[in-house]
């Protein structure tokens, strides 16, 4: 195998699956379970990288200092693989977009994902946890209407071309659909949605990695 992936259940290692599968990459997929109580990655993961978090692949093929490189961070993985697909899926030609490419790829995890997360979180925190939760979907919105304008006239994040920035904005728009308000008044991101399930390599990523809740 060339390439390894620590998988986590219902994580954002499912976008690595997903990208292997449209980079026609071999691969091999090592499952770990969030704890029940939890719901934290197992401290087997440990074992792999330092925190002990999901994605993480090692590549067999390219040493590192002690084994098989290991690379951490969903953005860091799908960019090592897009070089290593030698730029599929990456970056178009097109000036604008290509600049529209680098912006979402980033935007994923760094503004869009963090307020989802906060949500989640205190969610769960009886009595209090609800009344914040009310006070971050505002700026949960904002975020969703921006995302929703901007596939007003196109159907990738990056113009015409699907690239790795749909990749990178699967999950956190798929945790927006099962818990933070999108839907009926996002079509074009709703559709969005339903291009990216609909296409095989996405079908066989998620038979790869097993149960996905968000999907």
């Amino acid at each position: 195998m060339t390439i390894i992936v620590h998988h986590l259940e219902n994580s954002r290692s499912q976008r690595i699956l997903w990208m292997l599968e449209e980079l026609k990459i071999d691969y091999e997929v090592k499952r770990y379970e969030r704890d029940k109580a939890t719901m934290l990655a197992p401290t087997e993961l440990r074992r792999v990288h330092p925190l002990g978090k999901s994605p993480v692949i090692e590549d067999t093929t390219a040493p590192g200092p002690t084994g098989p490189r290991v690379i951490a961070e969903t953005g860091a993985i799908v960019e090592y693989l897009v070089d290593l697909a030698d730029g599929k899926l990456g970056a178009p030609s097109k000036r604008d977009d290509a600049l529209a490419y680098r912006f979402w790829l980033h935007y994923a995890e760094g503004s869009l994902m963090p307020p989802l997360l906060v949500k989640l979180v205190v969610s769960r925190i009886p009595l209090l946890g609800k009344r914040v939760a009310a006070r971050i979907q505002p700026m949960i919105d904002r975020h969703l209407n921006y995302v929703e304008a901007s596939l007003a006239d196109q159907p990738w994040f990056a113009g015409d071309s699907f690239t790795a920035a749909d990749i990178m904005m699967s999950f956190p728009l798929e945790a927006a659909r099962s818990r933070a308000g999108l839907g009926k008044d996002h079509p074009n991101t709703v559709a969005w949605l339903e291009r990216i399930h609909a296409r095989p390599a996405y079908q066989r990523g998620l038979a790869a990695g097993g149960p996905y809740a968000y999907a």
